[in-house]
C-alpha cells in the first residue's frame, strides 16, 4: 500500500501535538495523541449510526431489558458501539461541562472498547488536558473539517468529494506512522521497531505463495502473529491471500502484545476492520500464553519479535513452560524464544503451519547454550525451509543485518532435509529521503526476484542449498599431557610422593609414544592406558592420597558435523600431541548458519603498482610532516 496518500492526516495529527508543548514533555506527547486518534477514528465510524444506536438502546430501557451487546453491535454495524448522546462534535457545544461530559461519553463506549481506553489510560489524561486548560482545543483541532476520520467521503453542497473516505487499511497507515514518529521522536531501543509494509509484503509471498492453491476451498484458516504491535502483519497478510492470491477461504486473526499502548491500537484496529477483537491478547507471550487456555494452533505465522531485548525477569517462569523444554536463551536476548512458542502452535494438517519470522543476525550464530539448542531442534526436526538475509537500513529503528526465517511442518519433498540460504542485500532502492533509520526499501520488482529464487530455487550466486547437516559442527574436549619439562615447572609437583615415578614413567612415553585409541571417556582413564601413574600425595600419618595437581593441558575443537572427528584426530591433533585423546562425554553437536561461508566475496587485490604509488605517496606525507616538526 502507498501510505503518501496518507500523510496529510499523518501530519494532521502531528501538528496536533503542539497544543501539549508547555504542559507535557516531549516523550509524554503519544500518551495523549494516540488514544485521541482512536476516539475520533471510532466516533467517526459510529456516527452514521448513532441515531439507530440510542434508538435500540430506548427500547431495550423501556422493556427492561439490560444494555445487550449483540443487539447494540448489530444497530451500530460493527463489534463495537457507544451509547451517550453525545458525539466528539456535540462535546463542544458545551465548554464548561466538557469534562464531565467527556467522560459520560467515553463511558458509553461498549467493553471491548473501554478495555483499549483502559490500556491507554486515558481518563488521567483527561484530568491532566481539563487542568491544563486545552482540553476544549484538543477536541476542537480533533473535530476539524480540514481532515476525514470517517471511512465515507465527505461531500460538499453540488455533492463533490471534499475529502476521501479514509479506509481500513489506511487507518492502519496512519496508526503506524504515527507510532513510528513517535518512538523515532523518544529514541526507542532498535530492537522495538515496526516492519515496514514491503517487508510484510514479501513475508507474505514466501508464507503463502507455495500453498496457493491449498488454500482456495471453502475452509477457515488461522493466522497469528505473537509479538503484534498494532497489527499490521496481521491485517496486511490477510488483504494479500484475499486481494493478491484470490482466496476464496475465511481467515481469522490472533495475535498478542506486551505493550499497552499497541495492543490498545490493535484492538480498535481489528474492531474497525470487523475482525475479532476478542482474539488478540495482552500480555507477554512468553510467560503469559494467552492462547494457553484455548490451546489454539495456527495455519500461518508471520512476527517480528524483539531482539537483543533483555528478559531475564520471565526466565525461571518459562523454564517450567512446555513450550520452552527444547531449551531456554540466555537473559540479554529472547528472540529465539518467540520462534519456539510458534512451534508449539503448528497444526498436525496436511497442510501443517508455515512460520516466517524476522530475527537479527545474533540467531544464525550466536553460541548461546539456550540459542544452539533451539537451532539443533529447529534443523534436526527439518522445519527450517529458508533464511533470506535482507539489505540493511530497511527498518525504522535499526540499520543492523536482519534475516527472515521460514520454518514449516510439511516441507515439499524436494525441500526435505535442506535448508535454502538467500542472499538478498544487494536487492534494494535508496530511498530519496529516509524515514528514521531506514533509508532503503524493496521495490515490488525486488519481492518478485526473491520469490522467484525462494520458488523455483535456480542455480544463482544469490541462493545456495545445503543439506541440514551442512549447517551441524561437533564440539569436544581434547586433553593433551603435559611434557616433562613442564611438570618440572608445575608448582607442587615435586612435592607429590609419586613424582618421580610419574617423571620416570612420562619420559619413557616421550621418546616412544604408543599407539592409543583417539577418544576415552576420562583422563583417569587414559592415564591407566598409558600405565602413568596418578599424582598422589602423602598425609602425615602415611597415607596417600590421590593430589589436585593437573598433568593436563585442555583444548577446544570445533569441526564440520560431517566430518569424523577421530579422523581428525588421528590427521590433524595426535601427530603433534601424540599423548592426547578426545573426552567422550565432552562431545556436543550444534548447529549454525554462516552466511558469509557461502556468499563471502574477498575484494579486489590491489595490483604491485598500485601499491608502490601509495608507499611513494605516504613516505611523501611523512617528509612533510618532519619538516615541518623540524622548522
Amino acid at each position: 500500500m502507498d501510505g503518501t496518500q496518507f500523510q496529510p492526516i499523518v501530519n494532521f495529527i502531528w501538528n496536533i501535538a503542539d497544543l501539549l508543548r508547555d504542559h507535557y514533555t516531549k516523550g509524554k506527547y503519544r500518551d495523549v495523541i494516540l488514544p485521541m486518534t482512536v476516539i475520533r477514528r471510532l466516533d467517526a465510524v459510529l456516527e452514521p449510526t448513532k441515531v439507530k444506536v440510542l434508538q435500540k438502546q430506548r427500547e431495550d430501557e423501556e422493556q427492561g431489558f439490560p444494555k445487550r451487546h449483540k443487539y447494540l453491535c448489530k444497530a451500530s454495524g460493527f463489534d463495537f458501539y457507544n451509547t451517550s448522546h453525545f458525539t466528539l462534535k456535540e462535546l463542544t457545544a458545551h465548554p464548561a461541562e466538557l469534562k464531565a461530559n467527556f467522560k459520560n461519553y467515553l463511558e458509553g463506549f461498549s467493553p471491548n472498547v473501554k478495555d483499549i481506553l483502559e490500556k491507554f489510560k486515558f481518563e488521567v489524561q483527561l484530568d491532566t488536558l481539563d487542568k491544563a486548560g486545552i482540553l476544549f482545543e484538543l477536541v476542537q483541532e480533533f473535530c476539524s473539517t480540514k481532515v476525514n476520520f470517517s471511512i465515507s467521503p465527505v461531500l460538499n453542497n453540488q455533492g463533490k468529494v471534499v475529502h476521501q473516505g479514509l479506509s481500513n487499511l489506511g487507518m492502519g497507515y496512519v496508526f503506524e506512522e504515527l507510532i513510528r514518529k513517535f518512538n523515532e521522536e523518544n529514541n526507542e531501543e532498535a530492537g522495538e521497531h515496526f516492519t515496514p509494509r514491503e517487508v510484510i509484503a514479501l513475508m507474505a509471498e514466501l508464507v503463502f505463495r507455495p500453498v496457493a492453491t491449498q488454500i482456495q476451498e471453502n475452509s477457515t484458516f488461522f493466522i497469528y502473529d505473537n509479538a503484534c504491535g498494532s497489527g499490521g502483519m496481521l491485517t496486511e497478510s490477510k488483504a494479500f491471500v484475499k486481494d493478491v492470491l484470490q482466496s476464496k477461504a475465511e481467515f481469522e486473526l490472533y495475535g498478542q502484545e506486551i505493550n499497552p499502548e499497541t495492543y490498545a491500537l490493535c484492538k480498535a484496529d481489528m474492531l474497525i476492520k470487523g475482525e475479532d477483537a476478542d482474539n488478540i491478547k495482552f500480555g507477554s507471550t512468553l510467560s503469559q500464553d494467552g492462547f494457553k487456555e484455548s490451546e489454539e494452533k495456527f495455519d500461518f505465522m508471520l512476527t517480528n519479535p524483539p531482539f537483543g531485548k533483555a528478559w531475564g525477569s520471565e526466565q525461571e517462569k518459562c523454564k517450567a513452560d512446555p513450550r520452552f523444554s527444547m531449551g531456554v536463551t540466555g537473559a540479554s536476548d529472547g528472540q529465539m524464544m518467540f520462534l519456539l512458542n510458534m512451534l508449539a502452535k503448528m497444526k498436525d494438517t496436511p497442510l501443517g503451519s508455515r512460520i516466517a519470522s524476522v530475527h537479527n543476525g545474533s540467531a544464525l550464530f550466536n553460541s548461546d547454550s539456550g540459542q544452539v539448542a533451539i537451532r539443533s531442534h529447529i534443523i534436526q526436526n527439518d522445519f527450517l525451509e529458508a533464511v533470506i538475509a535482507l539489505p540493511l537500513d530497511l527498518f525504522y529503528n535499526t540499520g543492523i543485518p536482519t534475516f527472515i526465517w521460514i520454518l514449516s511442518n510439511r516441507k515439499p519433498a524436494h525441500k526435505q532435509g535442506k535448508v535454502q540460504l538467500i542472499d538478498a542485500t544487494s536487492y534494494f532502492e535508496p530511498m530519496q529521503k529516509s524515514l528514521g533509520q531506514k533509508r532503503n526499501y524493496l521495490t515490488p520488482t525486488h519481492i518478485s526476484a526473491i520469490v522467484q529464487l525462494f520458488l523455483e530455487q535456480p542455480k544463482s550466486p544469490h541462493s545456495v542449498i545445503v543439506e541440514n547437516d551442512d549447517l551441524g559442527y561437533q564440539k569436544f574436549s581434547v586433553f593433551a599431557l603435559k611434557s616433562s619439562q613442564e611438570l618440572l615447572e608445575e608448582e607442587g609437583f615435586n612435592a607429590l610422593s609419586n613424582h618421580q615415578a610419574i617423571l620416570k614413567r612420562l619420559k619413557e612415553l616421550e621418546s616412544k609414544p604408543p599407539k592409543l585409541k583417539p577418544t576415552y571417556k576420562t583422563p583417569k582413564e587414559f592415564l591407566e592406558a598409558l600405565d602413568l601413574p596418578t599424582p598422589k600425595l602423602k598425609t602425615k600419618e602415611g597415607i596417600e592420597i590421590p593430589a589436585p595437581l593437573n598433568l593436563f593441558d585442555k583444548q577446544e575443537e570445533k569441526i564440520p558435523l560431517k566430518e569424523d572427528k577421530e579422523g581428525y584426530f588421528l590427521k590433524e591433533i595426535q601427530p603433534f600431541t601424540p599423548l592426547s585423546f578426545i573426552e567422550a562425554k565432552s562431545v556436543k553437536v550444534g548447529y549454525e548458519i554462516l552466511f558469509n561461508q557461502y556468499f563471502y566475496t574477498p575484494s579486489a587485490q590491489k595490483s604491485l603498482a598500485q601499491l608502490q604509488e601509495e608507499i611513494t605517496d605516504t613516505e611523501g606525507e611523512i617528509q612533510i610532516l618532519l619538516s615541518e616538526i623540524w622548522a
